[in-house]
């Protein structure tokens, strides 16, 4: 199979599609929305796509085209845990406190800010396209006083020293990534849960709707793991709501569920009903 992963190679989420389609062709694209178009063109069978990061929350260009533009399902979810490194050339691995500017995807910086705020309080953090572009760019100005945030992949790959391991704010930190594509996948890794994950608008004129609309998993004790709002970029003020359901209840009862939230006037999108893989020991 083709499978199509936000690139650069040695990105996180190369490490995922790497991990779980060890045996299939991967494919580089430079940005989410080229992913999801990739599957939805026929030029992939799935495409691996971030969704949530446990300390920069979720990935709104993931959910947003998602929910206003693509019609594809969610086959699979892989969980990846994250550990940044701080990588500098080999010519300032015994100065490194002296680094000027730290460049990584905005996402990393994010994830390590305790660490530059303690280390580096007056390098000037630049965001770049990915960890991989940060990686790069170091290697080709060695004589720079300049680092950037990654994996120990791209660190091995671009000839880098880390002179700080897993900088990352939480320890536990991991990320989220959705394998879209037109078919449900079965993964040869451990399956950990099934989820279901719905995007619900509501009537604006209707008074305690969302309310309702969660009253409608309570009473069931269907349980949530995620809920969380996004613009519909309608008029200010109008939402659709993100919702993770844990399916350990009979589907027919999550269906159920799902049909007195219609006949509260609701729409639903499902954007899939899938497993879960952790993927441990990276």
């Amino acid at each position: 199979m083709k499978i199509g992963y936000l690139g650069p190679e040695n990105s996180f989420t190369h490490t995922a599609a790497a991990s779980a389609f060890s045996l299939d062709k991967l494919i580089s694209y430079p940005s989410i929305p080229a992913c999801i178009k990739a599957v939805e063109y026929g030029d992939v069978h799935l495409s691996v796509v971030p969704i949530e990061n446990t300390i920069e929350g979720s990935v709104n260009t993931t959910l947003d085209y998602l929910f206003h533009q693509a019609t594809i399902s969610v086959s699979a979810e892989i969980v990846l845990p994250i550990q940044q490194q701080l990588l500098v050339a080999k010519e300032n691995q015994n100065d490194w406190l002296e680094i000027k500017k730290v460049l990584s995807h905005p996402q990393a910086l994010a994830q390590c800010e305790h660490f530059i705020q303690k280390y580096l309080p007056n390098a000037l953090m630049e965001p770049v396209p990915s960890t991989t572009y940060g990686a790069n760019y170091v290697k080709e100005h060695p004589q720079a006083k300049v680092a950037t945030i990654a994996s120990k992949e791209a660190a091995n790959k671009y000839q880098l020293e880390i002179v700080a391991e897993n900088i990352q704010d939480l320890e536990i930190n991991h990320t989220r990534f959705w394998v879209l594509g037109q078919n449900p996948v079965s993964l040869s890794l451990t399956k950990e849960q099934q989820k279901l994950s719905i995007a619900i608008t509501l009537p604006n004129n209707m008074p305690g709707s969302l309310h309702k609309a969660l009253a409608a998993f309570g009473w069931r004790e269907i349980s949530l793991s995620k809920i969380e709002s996004r613009p519909l970029k309608t008029s200010l003020g109008e939402y659709f709501f993100l919702i993770d359901i844990q399916v350990h209840k009979p589907i027919t009862l999550i269906e159920n569920a799902l049909e007195e939230i219609r006949l509260l006037g609701g729409t639903i999108k499902i954007f899939g009903h899938y497993d879960v893989y952790p993927i441990m020991g990276i």
